[in-house]
């Protein structure tokens, strides 16, 4: 069963975000990762719990891919970069 990683994310810094957007897509792809949204055109219908801001949904095999692409230690640097550039809201949520 599939299951995607949905990533909120408030950017300060566009130049180090940029440079985390280049490193982070091939990891993601090795476990099997498919990008379906990438801070496209964004329109809020309700918000009571939560006002997105900048949304990314990744479909990935499964938890487990999902899962190993977070835990991964070549993305330990790469993230750094991301915690570094926005704050950030990470879900991974299985799919049908």
């Amino acid at each position: 069963m599939p299951a995607y990683l949905i990533v909120d994310t408030q950017i300060h810094d566009t130049a180090a975000y940029d440079r985390y957007k280049a490193l982070a897509r091939p990891l993601a792809e090795k476990h099997g990762g498919e990008y379906l949204a990438r801070g496209g055109a964004l329109e809020t219908l309700e918000n009571e719990l939560w006002s997105p801001t900048r949304l990314v949904v990744i479909r990935f095999p499964d938890m487990a891919a999902a899962r190993a692409f977070a835990e991964d230690p070549d993305y330990a640097p790469v993230k750094a970069i991301r915690l570094g550039a926005a704050k950030c809201t990470v879900a991974i949520i299985d799919g049908m």
